[in-house]
């Protein structure tokens, strides 16, 4: 049986929820953030040697990686579901969203985490002032820009299709679901075409039920 090392309000949220629509057989351990550091606690490096979630074990494999192990379980438990045919230019699309949700979308959402926290981050008090005057520049000059262009792309995209691989439902949207999420609780309005397909993708039964297999699920802010 598949076993999902689930870290809480983490990216493995998105391998319960394709779990669900492959309707595969599968068991949770659950890992909880230090609440100070935020940080995966240390148990999860007898697992993989980073230490990240999500990974996964199956007849004795240890995945890891979210785009990796989406792959491997649309191709091992698919059964010609969720990915476009092999050499169509849906194929390619869907290929191009399932690398990009973790390559170009989530720097700027990085950023956007790191320099919002950083103010609040312990140190002197005299420093505080130029911290925070430091990081609301890095923000206004560089992330918001380059998020609200990634919000764009999102919108746009979905204006032409209606799901990110084309118009039929597949594993990239998905693997787009924490970076879209992500935008929409760091980055405030994501726009129309984006926000229906999020009201689609709460709605599906699987992502409902992958909600209660892995319990609270709140972007980290």
């Amino acid at each position: 049986m598949i076993t999902v090392h689930h870290l809480n309000n983490s990216r493995s949220q998105r391998v319960l929820w394709l779990l669900e629509e492959l309707q595969v057989p599968y068991e949770v351990v659950k890992y909880q953030r230090d609440p100070q550091t935020m940080l995966a606690p240390p148990e999860l490096k007898k697992i993989h040697p980073l230490g990240k979630s999500p990974v996964i074990t199956d007849d004795g494999r240890t995945i890891a990686e979210s785009g990796a192990i989406v792959e491997y379980l649309v191709d091992r438990y698919g059964k010609g579901r969720f990915a476009p045919e092999h050499g169509s230019q849906e194929r390619l699309r869907y290929t191009y969203w399932l690398h990009y949700a973790e390559g170009s979308a989530m720097t700027p959402l990085l950023l956007k985490l790191i320099f919002g926290r950083l103010p609040k981050s312990p140190m002197p008090g005299i420093v505080r002032p130029l911290v925070r005057m430091i990081s609301n520049a890095v923000q206004e000059r560089l992330v918001n820009p380059q998020l609200a262009a990634h919000m764009k792309y999102w919108n746009d995209e979905l204006d032409r299709h209606a799901w990110f691989a084309g118009e039929e439902f597949t594993a990239a949207d998905i693997q787009m679901s924490f970076p879209v999420e992500a935008a929409a609780a760091r980055g405030g309005d994501v726009g129309d075409k984006v926000q229906a397909w999020l009201e689609r993708i709460h709605a599906r039964p699987a992502y409902q039920r992958a909600l209660q297999a892995g319990g609270e699920y709140r972007l980290l802010r």
